[in-house]
């Protein structure tokens, strides 16, 4: 983490996410997700899929730089952090692109688990292009992670919050999420930065996708 932080110039963006309709969609379909897949529904299928869609539309987002060379990479891997008695491990979802929600979710579930039982293969935690992490389950409302070298950037979610907000000039009640973005400045500029966040955004607060 110290050789990250003397190798990319780091810079943090924020971004508050309006998750209503989300929360609302995860609400009305968990019982029947459970029962017919046998997992529960969690909202990191949600991020990783508007994730993999942005990455895609903002490959530079999805490249890394070894030596003085920058890598745009084919393959969108994405990792996710897992949260372990002993520390942090994240395994790797590869294509995360090519797959659906529900593909999405059976992996990650199944990732998390086999990391929790020591059950992961070398495989499982190399070649990812972008990492998430999530504090966000912990309580923490937005962090500033370290980018994962070769990696450019890393998205943090924060806690997931019921909050007054302003909505067409009256104060309503909804749920929020700040999300942030640590990118590495020497590739990538405030304004890539954004417009990747504000896609990832856009796609959640207008999600129309099926779950099953």
């Amino acid at each position: 983490m110290i050789a990250s932080r003397r190798t990319s110039a780091h810079v943090t963006t924020v971004f508050e996410v309006d998750m209503n309709h989300i929360v609302n969609l995860k609400n009305q379909n968990a019982q029947e997700f459970l029962n017919r897949e046998g997992i529960k529904l969690s909202y990191m299928p949600f991020f990783i899929k508007v994730t993999a869609n942005a990455l895609k539309e903002f490959p530079m987002v999805n490249a890394s730089i070894t030596d003085r060379n920058i890598v745009y990479k084919k393959d969108i891997n994405i990792g996710v952090a897992v949260a372990l008695d002993w520390g942090l491990i994240v395994p790797v979802i590869k294509n995360a692109d090519e797959k659906s929600f529900l593909g999405l979710a059976r992996t990650s579930v199944d990732l998390a688990e086999r990391a929790r039982r020591k059950k992961l293969t070398p495989e499982d935690v190399q070649n990812g292009t972008f990492t998430i992490t999530n504090p966000g389950v912990f309580g923490s409302l937005l962090g500033t992670p370290i980018i994962n070298q070769p990696q450019v950037a890393i998205l943090c979610i924060g806690a997931i919050t019921k909050r007054p907000v302003v909505i067409n000039d009256a104060i309503g009640i909804r749920s929020m999420v700040f999300l942030t973005l640590t990118f590495d400045h020497r590739l990538i500029d405030g304004a890539v930065a954004d417009r990747f966040m504000a896609s990832i955004k856009g796609r959640l607060e207008t999600w129309e996708e099926r779950l099953f």
